[in-house]
């Protein structure tokens, strides 16, 4: 099996696109510079592929090149530059180079860092390019994030990583997974996010676009990457921006009665907080990457069975590698300061008062649990009862067990509201267990469709999801 070379800086990454005669096109970039542009020409050989750079920095320019629109860093300015460049440069050009020439556009517009203020340093970044002579054109376009704390540095990443694509989408479209791992290449996730990613037209037809924004995660691009009801990936800042937030993690192989029952009882409760409204709240279904993973590799199409699951009910879907509890807290509060609200089943505790669970940490538990409240953060605990056991044997907030040692914390955090008791809507549904749920689904059909919504056992049975039936 061939490997991507990771051996090419940036400068022979763009020499190796100069040298081919036969790639041809516009740079043009708006929000921080013409770094792409420039490293083109550094390396030199430039007049062999660049057509055209231009930065149409004024909003009246911009808007009299590329026609209005009402967001100027947006994913529809994009590809206003998009189809604006590509089309411009095959229509002049195509009759006068070689008839075996790939034309291609590549366009930016981001807001870097502002001499007057710090602001979310961010844009859409993007290339349509001929992946064989005469062909309709193909994308690749994502939105990145500038991690970099200086306008000049952000400039130069955003140079490296507009390198990266232009390289890769020409030299590796055979292998999407190369065009994603190859962003990073001389920047590393410290100076650039990039957390939405899409392909489109022809020789990407095959390419699924949520596995590829999962890889993301696997290549440290990003830590998290959000997917709508419609199972589109979406930009967590513009889906997150200034919202309360309930997140409810799982493993969701497959959702269970239980967790739609948690998820609108948590809501129920959440919306109760003054600085709430119900209407404006946001409700994440949250997997981590280590429940994806089998050995080093993950299962594509369990994780897509997942999504499209949690879709068929409404869910938005998170996925994250944030292990502990804390560190998704700060994700979400980069983005929004209302209320955050976790629901989890009580069953976790053997997890959330696990000193070890901890362990790495300075602080230990108590730093974690200092991170995960420092402001208007709630976690709602959802109870539990053993299958086959009466309402007495039910575990909640009030009776679960932790280690002596730590009974004073858990009271603590009762005591002011950190810790909050859910009321679950149907107590018929605390047995639940999703192990045994999905031991039974993969003896076929049985007792394990009861805990499912039925729209749920229905795809699991006719598509054959999770493994079902195969035991």
């Amino acid at each position: 099996m061939r490997t991507r070379n990771t051996s090419l800086t940036t400068d022979q990454k763009a020499l190796a696109v100069n040298l081919d005669k036969y790639k041809y096109g516009s740079i043009v970039e708006i929000g921080a510079g013409q770094e792409v542009a420039r490293r083109f020409f550094q390396v030199g050989a430039a007049a062999g592929t660049v057509a055209k750079t231009m930065s149409a920095y004024d909003m009246a320019v911009s808007d009299d090149i590329y026609g209005h629109v009402d967001r100027y860093v947006s994913r529809a300015r994009l590809l206003q530059m998009l189809d604006k460049e590509f089309t411009q440069v095959v229509a002049r050009l195509a009759h006068l180079r070689a008839k075996n020439t790939t034309f291609f556009a590549y366009a930016a517009t981001v807001t870097a860092r502002s001499f007057k203020q710090k602001n979310e340093c961010h844009g859409w970044v993007g290339i349509r390019l001929q992946l064989h002579p005469g062909a309709e054109p193909s994308d690749v376009i994502m939105h990145v994030r500038m991690l970099d704390n200086d306008n000049a540095l952000q400039s130069e990443a955003l140079g490296i990583l507009g390198v990266n694509l232009i390289h890769g989408a020409f030299f590796h479209h055979q292998n999407p997974e190369w065009v994603v791992e190859g962003l990073a290449d001389g920047l590393g996730s410290e100076r650039i996010e990039v957390d939405l990613i899409h392909f489109s037209g022809p020789y990407f037809e095959e390419v699924e676009n949520r596995l590829m924004n999962l890889h993301l995660i696997r290549s440290w691009l990003t830590r998290a990457v959000v997917f709508n009801p419609e199972g589109q990936v979406v930009v967590p800042g513009e889906l997150l921006y200034r919202k309360p937030v309930m997140v409810m993690r799982g493993s969701f192989k497959p959702v269970t009665l239980v967790n739609v029952d948690m998820m609108a009882s948590g809501v129920k409760q959440f919306s109760q907080l003054s600085e709430v409204d119900e209407s404006e709240i946001l409700s994440l279904a949250e997997v981590t990457m280590n429940s994806l993973i089998s050995g080093d590799n993950v299962d594509g199409a369990d994780f897509l069975a997942r999504i499209d699951l949690l879709a068929s009910q409404g869910y938005t879907v998170m996925i994250s590698d944030y292990v502990r509890f804390f560190r998704l807290r700060a994700y979400l509060r980069r983005y929004t300061q209302k209320p955050i609200g976790i629901v989890l089943s009580v069953r976790d505790f053997q997890f959330l008062f696990d000193e070890k669970y901890y362990e790495g940490l300075e602080g230990g538990i108590l730093e974690a649990f200092g991170k995960l409240f420092p402001d208007n953060t709630h976690v709602y605990v959802y109870p539990s009862r053993p299958r086959g056991t009466d309402p007495s044997a039910t575990v909640t907030l009030d009776n679960v067990q932790v280690p002596a040692n730590l009974r004073h914390l858990l009271a603590h955090l009762k005591e002011n509201d950190k810790l909050v008791a859910v009321q679950p809507h149907d107590d018929s549904h605390l047995h639940i267990d999703i192990a045994e749920v999905l031991t039974g689904l993969r003896r076929g059909r049985g007792d394990w469709e009861a805990d499912v919504p039925e729209g749920v056992a229905q795809r699991i049975i006719e598509s054959r999801l999770l493994g079902y039936d195969t035991e």
